[in-house]
């Protein structure tokens, strides 16, 4: 018979394919983690794990039992929220994955306002670069910039947000006038690293006629930088634009480029009160944030 610490280290080294990697995420010794793996396919009568040097792979068995520890983790997570914070609150640890553009200009004020509602609530945000792997648990819940396909999830779109041109004003005064996109290319231009590009909703280049970049970086934040410091024009989230007062819209008749987020969960996590309520918090949050930003750009276009 297993019980809830078997279960808590074998989800571990499940999500993190290794011993190193679970051994951290438990605070606990690898030799210890291997230990308790073995131990547990002892009592069990069945190996759980493929290992090689690659790392830990799960078996048949292994994967069947992966689905009656989620359970017996959402069966804890449930018995603790019933137990933990003030009535009507939401309390424990909720890790959120994110596209650094949304990461950095969005969720930072989201979260603080969902904090002050919520005294007993650990926000984690983690600002990614890539798509968020929830099977491995590096969040328990992702936004994302197009909606996945595979895996057992649940997505829900979020809320639309524009990307603009934009520059300052202190270097559209020092450079050539921009009646069209052929005179971006008489400019230096901001932008993304095209081949580390993880979405191709954030691939825009190709309908700005551009095919380089003189200042690229893989972070929005980065570019973002470049673009407030009077650098070079690019492409901008106006939901980001406020924090930078200086910067203007740039040929806003013709480029506005139309996104979205959505929101990605583990489809197992709609029978959770708590991550139901976070997420209607979370999305009204976001979607509020995007419009009042968004408006505060429109008299600028």
């Amino acid at each position: 018979m297993t019980n809830w610490e078997d279960m808590r280290i074998f989800l571990a080294v499940a999500r993190a394919e290794g011993l190193s990697s679970a051994g951290r995420a438990l605070r606990m010794d690898p030799a210890t983690v291997g230990r308790r793996i073995a131990r547990l396919e002892a009592a069990l009568g069945t190996p759980l794990f493929v290992k090689s040097p690659q790392g830990y792979a799960l078996t048949e068995p292994g994967s069947r039992m992966m689905r009656h520890a989620e359970e017996a983790e959402q069966a804890m997570q449930a018995a603790s929220e019933a137990v933990a914070g003030a009535p009507g609150t939401l309390s424990g640890q909720v890790r959120i994955g994110a596209p650094d553009g949304c990461a950095n200009f969005l969720l930072p004020q989201v979260c603080a306002a969902l904090s002050d509602d919520n005294p007993d609530l650990e926000l984690q945000i983690v600002a990614l670069p890539r798509v968020v792997n929830l099977s491995k648990r590096e969040a328990d819940l992702a936004i994302a910039v197009s909606a996945p396909t595979a895996g057992r999830l649940t997505v829900q779109k979020l809320t639309d947000y524009r990307l603009t041109l934009a520059a300052t004003r202190g270097y559209l005064d020092r450079h050539p006038p921009i009646r069209t996109l052929a005179d971006l290319r008489a400019h230096r231009i901001v932008g993304y690293i095209p081949d580390m590009i993880f979405d191709k909703e954030l691939d825009y280049l190709a309908q700005l006629g551009l095919d380089r970049v003189n200042l690229a970086s893989n972070s929005v934040a980065v570019q973002f930088h470049w673009l407030r410091q009077g650098a070079g024009l690019g492409i901008a989230h106006a939901f980001a634009m406020p924090l930078a007062p200086d910067l203007v819209p740039v040929l806003p008749e013709t480029v506005s480029l139309n996104r979205s987020f959505y929101l990605v969960r583990h489809a197992d996590d709609r029978r959770s009160d708590r991550m139901n309520r976070l997420i209607e918090a979370l999305s009204t949050g976001l979607r509020r944030e995007v419009q009042r930003l968004e408006a505060l750009v429109q008299g600028l276009a």
